[in-house]
C-alpha cells in the first residue's frame, strides 16, 4: 500500500523527469515583464528572482531590473548593491548607459541583474520635475536591447509595492504585466485597482501593455482556503492564470539568506521545481501557435 510520503515522492521524481526532458522555446522577441503588485508580501521578488533563474537555467538570456528601492532581488541574485555601486538610480536620473551598470549574476550562466541601491528611495523626488519622468527606463532599455550583441530573451522588473513613478516607469517599459498572488485571505484586495492602474496606463503611456500573467503564490495545500481563493481567482482569469501554482516552501524562504534562488539552493525541492514548472508554461504561452 503507497502511503502519503511514497506517492510525493512519487510525484516529484515524475515532474522533476518530464523537466528534463522538456526543451523550452526561445521568444523571437524580447518579452519585457513588470512584476507588480501593490499588496506587499505576494512573493514578487521571490517571483521575480526564482523565474528568472529557472528561465536561465532551461537555456535563455535573462536581465532582471531591480526597482525596489529594498534591493532584495539584487541581494537574491548575488550581485553588489552597496551605496555607491552603479545602479539603476543612474540609469534613470543621471542618464548613465544601462550596459555600464549590469552585472552578471553568479546565480546562473546568461542571468544578468541592474542593481537597486539606496539612492533610489530619492529617486521618485528626483524624478517629479524631470521631462518624460515615466519614459526614462524604457528609453534606456531600449537603447540597451538594440546595442546588446548577444540579445536578450526575458526582461523581469522587480517593482516596489506602490504606485509612484518608479513603478509607471516600469509599466511603461514592458510590455506584459505578471501579477503574483498570494492563496490567503484579502488575496484580491487591491487588485481592481492595480488593474484600473494598468488601464490608464495603457491608455495613455503604453498601448502595448497587457496583463499576461497571473501566479498564486504560497499556496499551502493543507487549507481549504488557499484552495477557494486559487478557485476565485481562476474564476476571475481564466485566461492569465498559470496552471503552476507555487507551494508554501521553506526552501524558497531559506535561500534568499544565502544570496541564491531557491533553483540553485535547492533545485530538486518542490519550490524550486514549481518556479521550474511555471518558467516553463510562460515560456510556452510566449510562442505563437
Amino acid at each position: 500500500m503507497s502511503t502519503p510520503l511514497a506517492s510525493e515522492i512519487s510525484d516529484l521524481n515524475r515532474r522533476r523527469q518530464a523537466l528534463e526532458e522538456t526543451t523550452l522555446p526561445l521568444p523571437s522577441r524580447t518579452r519585457v515583464f513588470t512584476v507588480s503588485n501593490q499588496k506587499g508580501g505576494v512573493g514578487k521578488t521571490t517571483t521575480v528572482v526564482n523565474l528568472a533563474a529557472a528561465l536561465a537555467r532551461s537555456g535563455a538570456r535573462v536581465l532582471v531590473i531591480d526597482l525596489d528601492p529594498q534591493g532584495n532581488a539584487s541581494t537574491a541574485l548575488g550581485v553588489e548593491h552597496r551605496e555607491g555601486t552603479p545602479s539603476v538610480y543612474d540609469v534613470i536620473v543621471n542618464d548613465t548607459e544601462m550596459a555600464e551598470v549590469v552585472q552578471e549574476s553568479p546565480e546562473q550562466a546568461d542571468l544578468f541583474c541592474v542593481p537597486a541601491t539606496i539612492d533610489l528611495a530619492g529617486a521618485e523626488i528626483e524624478l517629479v520635475s524631470m521631462v518624460a519622468r515615466e519614459q526614462r527606463l524604457s528609453r534606456a532599455l531600449r537603447t540597451f536591447l538594440d546595442e546588446i550583441a548577444e540579445g536578450i530573451d526575458y526582461v523581469l522588473i522587480d517593482c516596489p509595492p506602490s504606485l509612484g513613478l518608479l513603478t509607471i516607469n516600469a509599466f511603461v517599459a514592458a510590455t506584459e504585466v505578471l501579477i503574483p498572488i498570494q492563496c490567503e485571505y484579502y488575496a484580491l484586495e487591491g487588485l481592481g485597482q492595480l488593474l484600473k492602474n494598468i488601464s490608464m496606463i495603457e491608455k495613455h503611456l503604453n498601448p502595448k501593455l497587457k496583463v499576461s500573467t497571473i501566479l498564486l503564490t504560497m499556496f499551502d495545500s493543507r487549507t481549504n482556503l488557499a484552495h477557494q481563493v486559487a478557485e476565485e481567482v481562476r474564476q476571475h482569469f481564466p485566461k492569465e492564470v498559470l496552471e503552476t501554482i507555487i507551494p508554501r516552501s521553506v526552501r524558497i524562504s531559506e535561500a534568499p539568506s544565502y544570496g541564491q534562488s531557491v533553483i540553485s539552493y535547492d533545485v530538486a525541492s518542490p519550490g524550486a521545481l514549481s518556479y521550474l514548472e511555471a518558467a516553463a508554461e510562460i515560456a510556452r504561452r510566449g510562442v505563437p501557435r
